[in-house]
């Protein structure tokens, strides 16, 4: 039996919250490890949509154990309002189904502050970052002076913290943002109530985990953006604050690395990418407006248009090495039906020269051109394909060519946003070898 982490292989928005949902079903425990608010998974459940930012979209079964880990950066107030529209929808939100770990960091007011005030500041060079105050708390706990959920239980520790890191914040805002200051008695006053109703859920998650994994528990770790967002291994400045590849599951739930089994990484069937930043495939053309469209890319969190383009394969394949891919899952296969010709990027040309890996560079990179490998496109509806002989020849060979240059196993295909559309070809809590693809499906 494996433990299985769940990756974006591009820059986020990959469909992610939709295979986790699917995977939730097999597992006894989903635990989410880094990012914050400023991500967000769209599920569809017999037709009703809903967007988790915080809340790890297992929540949506009966009897599962969510759990957020230390790694995630909460916003209280976020929190508490998603925990309230779960509970609308007749959706239970006890202590029995979700923790918070004790050593996770908050999202204060002045992160916020200060986050748009900074991306205000920086006009036609700003980041494209959502201003939910992600990075400044990020930042905040790397300078050893963030504030942690179990601050939350200590009311004269979290008011130390606050007035400390608010003289110092507004300094900032004031006289060098240009920005309003912040009161310290409203904010302290709005933690104190808020703490008060979250209580009962903060724990030490590494410790839950731990006993979970002592009695042989299928626990689904799941991060938030995408492998080519993370703060050292993407397309840096335009990432995010932290770390979304696999490794990042250990230190972000508080569990050893010999405990994470499986490691699956999402593709989506092209490639998007939210705000500034290089972008090999990009298309600027009515194919690219085409997938857009169709895709309904716009962002959970933010609504933001999505830039589209060609899948880009080299992209995936640093993912692999990146995150130790043991196998992919495809999502939005369905949004290219009907394209009569679709293209993959499998190198890029840099000077006269093909390689095949992502310069750090960000003026390298933006001056690579993609090399394509073309496939034959397919009309045929594929929303209703349950199994691998249900598709088309044509998509056959398109998702027989991702593997090929990707070398990693094929393990689920995604044909439309409903939990039931999807093609099973592996089962991620089944261990394995990440190079032996025991697919139940016959050629065709």
């Amino acid at each position: 039996m494996a433990n299985v982490v769940v990756v974006g292989t591009q820059w986020g928005d990959e469909g992610k919250g939709k295979i986790v949902d699917y995977l939730a079903s097999e597992a006894d425990l989903v635990v989410r490890y880094q990012g914050g608010n400023n991500a967000g998974h769209t599920l569809v459940v017999k037709g009703q949509q809903t967007i988790c930012h915080l809340i790890p979209s297992g929540i949506l079964h009966r009897g599962k154990k969510c759990l957020i880990g230390n790694g995630v950066v909460v916003d209280p107030e976020v929190l508490l309002a998603e925990m309230n529209k779960l509970r609308e929808r007749g959706i239970p939100v006890t202590p029995r189904r979700l923790s918070l770990s004790e050593k996770a960091h908050l999202i204060m007011p002045y992160h916020k502050a200060v986050d748009l005030a900074r991306e205000a500041a920086k006009g036609k060079n700003k980041i494209g970052t959502t201003g939910r105050g992600i990075g400044p708390c990020y930042e905040d706990k790397a300078a050893r002076v963030g504030i942690r959920a179990v601050d939350l239980l200590e009311p004269d520790t979290l008011k130390e913290k606050i007035q400390t890191n608010l003289r110092e914040k507004n300094f900032y805002l004031t006289h060098f943002l240009n920005a309003e200051p912040l009161d310290f008695q409203v904010v302290y006053d709005g933690y104190l109530s808020m703490a008060e109703a979250l209580r009962p859920y903060i724990t030490n998650v590494s410790l839950e985990i731990d006993r979970a994994v002592k009695k042989n528990k299928r626990i689904l770790f799941e991060g938030a953006q995408g492998t080519h967002l993370d703060l050292d291994h993407g397309t840096y400045p335009f990432v995010t604050s932290s770390n979304p590849v696999s490794g990042s599951a250990s230190a972000g739930a508080g569990v050893g690395p010999d405990k994470l089994n499986h490691v699956i990484g999402i593709v989506k069937a092209y490639t998007t990418r939210v705000g500034a930043g290089p972008f090999t495939t990009e298309l600027f053309d009515e194919i690219g407006d085409t997938i857009q469209q169709r895709g309904a890319e716009f962002g959970a969190t933010t609504g933001r248009k999505r830039r589209c383009g060609w899948l880009d394969l080299v992209a995936v394949r640093e993912s692999s090495r990146l995150n130790g891919l043991s196998s992919l899952g495809i999502t939005k296969l369905d949004v290219l039906t009907g394209l009569e010709k679709v293209k993959v990027c499998v190198a890029y040309e840099s000077g006269g020269k093909k390689i095949d890996f992502m310069p750090a560079s960000l003026k390298k990179l933006g001056e690579c051109t993609a090399v394509y490998k073309e496939y034959p496109g397919w009309n045929e509806d594929i929303s209703s394909a349950r199994k691998w002989k249900d598709l088309p020849p044509s998509a056959k060979k398109y998702l027989k060519g991702i593997e090929e240059v990707t070398q990693v196993p094929l393990s689920i295909v995604s044909v439309g946003s409903g939990r039931e559309q999807s093609i099973i070809l592996r089962d991620p809590f089944e261990q394995g070898s990440r190079r032996k693809s025991h697919r139940a499906r016959k050629k065709a």
